[in-house]
């Protein structure tokens, strides 16, 4: 359970990314945004690599709590599927720093903390799409030609695309309309 000022010192740190990037998240940086000392943050974290790190398992308990929902959601699997997809979409749009946490390989490239937690939450979501798509198939709602893992990556692999477009553009068109338009395709591509 994070304390009050460690969650004011992660939704700082999600700002500050947004407005000076990863290369200008430092500790310095983040406590004159908040208007504390440096030895002040170091008293609720260790590093910047634990705030990287706190943010991304907030992140990931998200997911995981979309994923419980969607297992126990009496939807089909492609309403499961665009559910999730319109969900990111909308954490990202409220949160746009998020994407420069978790799609930037310069994060975690050399952090093996920070590595590891990416990889786990991309392997997380990669098997709860995976799993929604073999009980669609086994419920006919799913094309079957097209392995699960092809179909997940198609899926996950676009929302990605879309996404980092979005950031890299200075989000300059509406992620949420043209993420309907996106999985309104994949619907398309995964449907039999």
């Amino acid at each position: 359970m994070q304390t009050e000022r460690q969650i004011q010192i992660i939704d700082e740190s999600i700002n500050l990314i947004a407005k000076k990037g990863i290369q200008g998240f430092t500790i310095k940086n983040l406590s004159k945004a908040i208007g504390i000392s440096e030895p002040a943050i170091y008293r609720h974290f260790d590093s910047k690599t634990d705030i990287l790190t706190a943010i991304l398992d907030n992140f990931m308990e998200m997911a995981k709590f979309l994923s419980e929902m969607m297992s126990e959601s009496p939807m089909t699997a492609v309403e499961k599927i665009s559910f999730m997809f319109e969900k990111m979409v909308a954490i990202f749009t409220e949160t746009p720093a998020l994407v420069s946490v978790i799609f930037s390989e310069e994060i975690f490239k050399n952090e093996n903390i920070l590595k590891n937690k990416i990889v786990e939450i991309l392997n997380m979501n990669e098997t709860t799409v995976e799993n929604l798509l073999i009980k669609g198939q086994k419920n006919n709602e799913i094309r079957t030609d097209i392995s699960e893992k092809t179909l997940a990556l198609m899926t996950m692999g676009s929302l990605r695309l879309m996404v980092k477009r979005w950031s890299l553009g200075n989000y300059k068109f509406n992620l949420q309309k043209e993420g309907k338009v996106l999985i309104e395709s994949i619907k398309t591509v995964l449907s039999k």
